[in-house]
């Protein structure tokens, strides 16, 4: 036994190492559980008694021994770690790349912004709504084929309980607790029933905005509607008003503004007409004013409502809407520029 001792003695003093990997192998070989010293102090627990006495201290030491041996080894290598080590202190650190905000992001911002300036303040509401919110307070008829299980995300089967195909269903709400005059725009996600492709998507963004007030005419809207679209795609825009139908405003309008793409000369994005259709607009339905608890021979308003994917598009020519909902962080560096 004290041979073994003697010879492992030794061989730990003739340890070299040529990497700190290196130092940690010999660690592993000579003082781990199953490393040689250990096995030494394995068969210490077989001898006599007389024999423990005399070799017990021995192989403490050798433990010993070999600790400060492998220590030396490693300080050996920490130091070289530092020597090589060319730190300026004075140099301003490295920038680490920034992200960027969502392109829908990025033109929700801009259009909150845009009429902010107007005076309208955010309101927001559920996405889990009801039907009087989102269909019969908004003057929608019972056999409307908007209330069809193939427009409609109903809960459960349960006909009074959806998923809101509109932002409406906020102003509604808003409608039904607050007093004239009220300004107020909606952005959210709605949701439709509709198969998925490069123009159509089963969820998207809406802003609606939706002005009540006493004297609020078609003038008011049209001049909100121009200064929105000079703001949001420059001073040259122009737009027009084409007549529709909704069933929550009366008269109802869609908005075409004057192609951004080709100045007006037309293109493919434009249909060559010349004009891009952004929105739905029109003066708020008297039905809709008295079915939320407002005076409509007091009060009148205008509403109106856009997609932001739509916006998006004609503002970034993002030509398939499914790369919004992808998580594809090249898309998204794109759009560093624009944060």
């Amino acid at each position: 036994m004290l041979n073994k001792i003697n010879e492992l003695k030794a061989e730990i003093d003739a340890l070299q190492a040529a990497a700190a990997a290196d130092v940690e192998a010999l660690r592993i070989a000579y003082l781990s559980k199953k490393g040689k010293v250990s096995q030494l102090f394995n068969e210490f627990r077989t001898l006599s008694a007389d024999q423990k006495r005399e070799l017990g201290q021995a192989i403490n030491e050798l433990k010993n021994h070999a600790t400060e041996r492998i220590n030396v080894l490693k300080e050996s290598f920490e130091g070289a770690a530092e020597a090589d080590t060319d730190i300026d202190l004075t140099r301003s650190e490295a920038s680490l790349p920034l992200g960027t905000r969502h392109p829908l992001s990025l033109v929700r911002n801009e259009i909150i912004s845009i009429f902010s300036r107007l005076g309208f303040t955010i309101a927001e509401g559920p996405e889990i709504e009801d039907d009087w919110h989102v269909f019969s307070s908004l003057n929608f008829a019972a056999d409307h084929p908007a209330r069809d299980m193939q427009d409609t995300f109903f809960i459960q089967r349960n006909p009074d309980v959806l998923l809101r195909t509109h932002t409406s269903s906020v102003q509604s709400r808003v409608m039904e607790t607050s007093k004239p005059p009220i300004r107020i725009i909606c952005p959210g996600r709605v949701y439709r029933n509709e198969a998925i492709s490069a123009r159509a998507h089963c969820f998207f963004h809406q802003v609606e905005a939706l002005y009540v007030d006493e004297n609020v005419s078609y003038a008011d809207l049209r001049q909100t509607l121009l200064y929105f679209a000079r703001e949001m795609f420059g001073n040259d825009t122009e737009i027009r008003l084409r007549p529709s139908y909704f069933p929550f405003t009366e008269p109802s309008a869609e908005m075409d503004i004057s192609c951004k793409i080709c100045g007006g000369k037309g293109c493919g994005f434009c249909k060559h007409t010349g004009w891009v259709e952004i929105l739905g607009c029109g003066m708020v339905d008297p039905n809709v004013l008295e079915a939320c608890g407002i005076d409509s021979k007091k009060y009148s308003g205008f509403a109106l409502g856009m997609g932001i994917e739509r916006i998006t598009n004609l503002k970034y020519q993002v030509s398939d809407l499914r790369l919004f909902s992808e998580n594809d962080v090249r898309f998204l560096d794109e759009f560093k520029s624009a944060r």
